[in-house]
């Protein structure tokens, strides 16, 4: 997930490929990264990226000592992918239990950290507040045991339950609940910037062909938070791109729960708006939504909340 490699008498630290959980492990994974930077000595890095990942980094690397953090970026906030990011804590997106010990190893600490800075960011001005969480199926769930077994961040998910029908409005036969953060991203991503630039921080708005122009950067110390754009710069054949495509609606303060599941289909309220999901295509990496898919995610929450009681 997070590591070192070195070229020559430079460090380039990867910090990105987060398998949609970019917004949940951010400080987590941005605190294995900034880690594994300080220990090369050096007093002034670079970050690629002003994506989540990438303001976490810099933020934390100011934090510890850092004398100086300059971000390059081909785009910064409010122009990023971490921008139209769903926001709802939950990383199980990035959990692979066959991933081997220093993979889930990596894993748990990056989200139990996270998990720990976002409390403590728990205001407006972070965009960041505590939410239900109702998990829809026509399928029944695993008891707590067996859940909390194949999952090592269990006790995270605050409030468990598995719903009897009579407690819940829903039209289908199997709810769980639990509590959760959810961050907004264009809210979170402005603090953050705001933050980094009253600490010094610099930006540079620079587009990279290839990594020996990463490398011809005068910074030792380099973190890579480039996200998709780390397959063709620096060679990574593994990463695969995966489209979630969103709708929004007009917002509704009175909607005060996240609901996940009937359809593939996922509703997050946000003060921007309320965030209609339900697309996870595997190799796709284009931009454009799909007008049948917009279609099939809001027909589908319309439904969905006409059939409730």
């Amino acid at each position: 997930m997070v590591r070192a490699e070195k070229f020559d008498n430079k460090t380039v630290v990867h910090n990105y490929g987060h398998s949609g959980a970019g917004i949940s492990l951010s400080w987590g994974s941005a605190h294995l990264a900034a880690n594994l930077a300080l220990e090369t000595g050096a007093k002034d890095f670079v970050v690629l990226g002003a994506g989540c990942m990438g303001l976490c980094t810099a933020r934390l690397l100011q934090d510890r000592g850092a004398e100086s953090v300059t971000i390059c970026t081909k785009d910064l906030p409010p122009n990023t992918t971490s921008n139209v990011a769903g926001g709802q804590w939950s990383p199980l997106a990035a959990y692979a239990p066959e991933g081997g010990p220093a993979y889930l190893a990596q894993y748990e600490a990056a989200a139990r950290f996270a998990n720990k800075y976002f409390q403590e960011l728990n205001l407006p001005r972070y965009g960041i507040r505590w939410i239900p969480n109702y998990i829809l199926s026509e399928r029944p769930f695993p008891d707590y045991e067996t859940w909390a077994e194949r999952n090592p961040i269990a006790d995270l998910y605050k409030d468990y339950r598995l719903l009897e029908p009579r407690e819940h409005p829903f039209p289908v036969p199997y709810v769980q609940r639990f509590t959760t953060m959810l961050i907004e991203p264009p809210i979170f991503l402005s603090e953050v910037m705001r933050e980094l630039r009253l600490a010094g921080g610099k930006t540079v708005i620079r587009e990279f062909a290839d990594v020996k122009q990463v490398l011809a950067l005068p910074q030792q110390t380099i973190v890579n938070c480039t996200g998709l754009g780390a397959k063709e710069l620096f060679g990574d054949e593994e990463l695969m791109p995966i489209k979630g495509q969103l709708s929004f609606l007009v917002p509704q303060p009175e909607v005060d729960y996240i609901t996940v599941g009937a359809g593939n289909l996922y509703m997050f309220p946000r003060t921007d708006g309320v965030l209609l999901g339900g697309t996870y295509k595997r190799g796709d990496g284009s931009l454009e939504p799909d007008p049948v898919e917009t279609d099939r995610i809001v027909e589908g929450h319309r439904k969905l909340h006409a059939a409730m009681s």
